[in-house]
């Protein structure tokens, strides 16, 4: 019984062993292709995968900076001293032209009008009476029943009363005019960019009290060296970019070139509109940055999304007579409208690269059109 237990404890160990041997030698083979397999396995592209490189018109000038601004503006003040009631919009609200938008306290100038009334009634009662006097008097003097000095005395009498009149009218209107001024409305249809005043505040003269912009009639307000000045005119086009809109480029136009640079910068306004008003942003105060087109140049160009970036360095992936090429590039400017690189070594015109390269291709791997070798050869050599 023994003998039998022992005969089949080894035989065990023996079948355990046989499998772990067939097992290293088989996953040892397994290893040794797979690195030749990968090395060997060609580049499969579809022809939606490859540019061809050429020449196109690369535009370029002064830089400019600055910010999105709303044209039409309205900065809120306070044109009478008052405690403020109520403020009825708040920041990116619409409103439309005449909306109330802040009620300030009436009570003292709804008393100076109240008073001013009562005076302008006062003063026509007296001219009225001094018309009257004035009439009877000459009638007497053309019947001669009464002095000339008595007439004119009359008369002086009647012209005073009448300028105390229109004096005690414009006062009347003058704080008519205070009482509307208590309410502030909405100069023109936009939105409530910023409220600067609460329920309870004092309002002087001058204070502001809020802010409304035309979101329609938004233009970049820029900024250009004085040293580049003299490229600028009204009428070029301008290629900008908008933080916020990473993803997207704008297209505008010179309108106006301020005729002073800034006393302490030393830079020169510059307006410009944009040429798309579906593309303007709904936000006033984004900074902003791009160039002027002053100058057009011909040169090859290659897209920023196939270029890959070692360090410093600027690789392409070429393919070429159906291999793939790591070819470095010598990179010029960046055109901000397209987004291309001008190439100034590195590529030829009509070279056919990788529209979208990725992080494991191999110098001088094979590659092929999904269809077929051939049409591969040929796609490179176009």
């Amino acid at each position: 019984m023994t003998n039998r237990i022992r005969t089949a404890c080894h035989a065990g160990v023996a079948v355990v062993l046989a499998f772990s041997i067939l097992s290293l030698g088989a996953c040892s083979k397994g290893a040794g292709k797979t690195p030749d397999a990968v090395a060997d396995a060609p580049l499969l592209v579809s022809p939606e995968d490859l540019i061809t490189v050429g020449s196109s018109a690369l535009a370029s000038g002064p830089s400019i900076t600055g910010s999105i601004e709303a044209e039409r503006r309205a900065d809120l003040r306070a044109e009478v001293s008052a405690v403020v009631v109520a403020v009825l919009k708040e920041n990116g609200e619409p409103v439309r032209r005449g909306d109330l938008l802040v009620h300030l306290d009436q009570t003292a100038i709804r008393d100076s009008l109240t008073a001013a009334e009562a005076s302008a009634r006062a003063a026509t009662q007296a001219y009225e009476q001094a018309e009257r006097q004035y009439q009877r008097m000459h009638t007497l003097r053309d019947t001669g029943m009464i002095a000339t000095q008595q007439f004119e005395d009359v008369e002086i009498q009647r012209n005073s009363a009448q300028s105390d009149l229109a004096a005690a009218r414009t006062r009347e209107v003058t704080a008519r005019q205070m009482l509307t001024r208590t309410e502030v409305r909405a100069p023109f249809d936009g939105i409530v960019s910023d409220r600067k005043v609460s329920a309870g505040d004092t309002a002087a003269v001058g204070k502001e009290l809020m802010k409304v912009i035309d979101p329609t009639s938004m233009r970049f307000e820029a900024r250009v060296s004085a040293d580049n000045i003299g490229e600028v005119a009204a009428g070029q086009r301008v290629n900008f970019r908008i933080h916020g809109f990473t993803d997207s480029n704008f297209a505008g136009t010179v309108t106006r070139v301020n005729p002073a640079a800034n006393a302490t910068t030393r830079q020169v306004e510059v307006l410009v509109r944009f040429d798309d008003p579906k593309q303007q942003p709904r936000v006033a105060g984004l900074y902003a940055e791009g160039h002027v087109e002053t100058r057009s140049t011909q040169t090859l160009t290659v897209p920023t999304a196939s270029v890959v970036r070692e360090g410093d360095n600027a690789f392409a992936w070429r393919i070429k007579g159906g291999t793939l090429q790591k070819v470095k590039l010598d990179l010029g400017v960046r055109d901000a409208r397209t987004g291309e690189y001008a190439v100034k070594n590195g590529l030829t015109e009509g070279d056919t690269v990788l529209r979208y390269p990725g992080s494991t291709l191999k110098d001088g791997q094979p590659a092929q059109l999904a269809g077929g070798p051939q049409q591969a050869t040929m796609a490179a050599e176009k």
